[in-house]
């Protein structure tokens, strides 16, 4: 078995699929890279059990076989080539040999046929979204997830696809995220719970792509096309909480504020605020607001006034200041609005400009109890 490739299109596919492999595998097989030679096409895979990636790459060649490379060893000799085509020539004595303009490198190869195989998707239902809108659907949304091993379905993000909109919701049950495209929709309904790791290296892909990615689920797995790339992965097995009833829909007092000032404000007093709670205070009256935080046991303490816009009752809220912030950063418009309804209700942000048509984002940030 013999192909010919570019190095640096090699390796710009290699660290996509990179992405995917543990650095402690259980099985010693998952360390490797799987390369399928068919003619000029070579498929590689890479895989952690739950999550396969494979890519198709053109080669010269017109040959066919299957070997298992070492995936670190491969990535660190591919890094430093400048571009120039590398032979690689599976030789008879168990190693894969590289051949570049100026040397020879041998690797030890595994059989191709201990690679576990990727599932196969029996009657998947298929949408079509553009890659930078699911790129943003789930940077908006993942950073929202939980890391609660003994609730693993808040541990990922929540797909709810209809005729009408695709909604994409994550939660951690102290912050929640719920973000809604109405300019795309899916034939029929479906909702699946997507986990966090293939969603991140799907995000770093498909960001800026105007690429359409395939989507194609049922009840176990899903499946994601673009380009010449697929990508199968297992979802998390429950169900998803109801988020529609913590989200209030009466909220008489509304807040806007400038985003990049209220951010600001909020991370400078933050660090005055006492270290496990990370409370802060929003006290609003008129068009003032006073954000203030306290550290009793070391008498560390900041309060800054900003202007708003308000309507609605006097009141005084607590947040958990490292939540706030996170959202805020999330947010990428000039103006935010916080709509409260009491001390103890959630209060909801949402951007007031900078979305896109048929965009929404709503964002919920559970209060916490102010000691006067």
């Amino acid at each position: 078995m013999k192909f010919i490739v570019s190095s640096t299109y090699l390796l710009k596919q290699l660290q996509v699929l990179g992405g995917i492999i543990n650095s402690n595998n259980t099985l010693p097989i998952l360390d490797n890279f799987l390369f399928n030679l068919d003619g000029n096409s070579l498929t590689v895979s890479a895989s952690d059990l739950e999550t396969t990636i494979s890519s198709k790459l053109d080669v010269e060649s017109n040959e066919k076989g299957s070997v298992c490379i070492p995936a670190r060893l491969l990535l660190d000799t591919l890094k430093t080539f400048p571009e120039q085509p590398l032979t690689f020539t599976v030789e008879d004595n168990n190693t894969v040999e590289i051949s570049s303009n100026h040397g020879k490198y041998a690797l030890a190869y595994a059989n191709g046929e201990e690679f576990p195989n990727a599932v196969e998707l029996k009657d998947p239902t298929a949408t079509v979204i553009q890659g930078d809108i699911l790129a943003t659907a789930i940077s908006k949304t993942i950073f929202a997830s939980g890391n609660d091993d003994l609730r693993p379905v808040m541990s990922g993000v929540f797909f709810q696809f209809s005729s009408e909109n695709l909604t994409f919701v994550a939660t951690d049950a102290h912050k929640l995220v719920k973000y809604t495209r109405e300019d795309v929709t899916a034939s029929e309904t479906a909702e699946f719970i997507m986990p966090k790791k293939p969603l991140n290296l799907l995000k770093s892909i498909l960001a800026g792509s105007e690429d359409d990615v395939t989507i194609e689920y049922n009840d176990s797995n899903a499946k994601f096309l673009f380009d010449n790339t697929e990508m199968i992965c297992r979802l998390i097995d429950g169900k998803y909480p109801n988020y529609e009833a913590v989200i209030p829909k009466e909220n008489p007092n509304k807040l806007a504020i400038d985003r990049t000032q209220f951010l600001n404000s909020v991370r400078r007093v933050s660090i005055f605020s006492n270290k496990t709670t990370h409370q802060i205070r929003l006290k609003i009256a008129g068009a003032e607001l006073n954000i203030s935080a306290e550290d009793i046991d070391y008498s560390n303490k900041a309060e800054e006034r900003l202007t708003c816009d308000y309507q609605g009752d006097d009141m005084q809220i607590g947040f958990n200041s490292r939540f706030l912030t996170e959202m805020l950063n999330n947010l990428t418009s000039d103006d935010v609005s916080l709509e409260m309804s009491l001390p103890n209700r959630a209060g909801i942000l949402t951007p007031v400009d900078g979305l896109d048509e048929g965009e929404k984002v709503t964002m919920l940030v559970m209060p916490v109890m102010l000691n006067n």
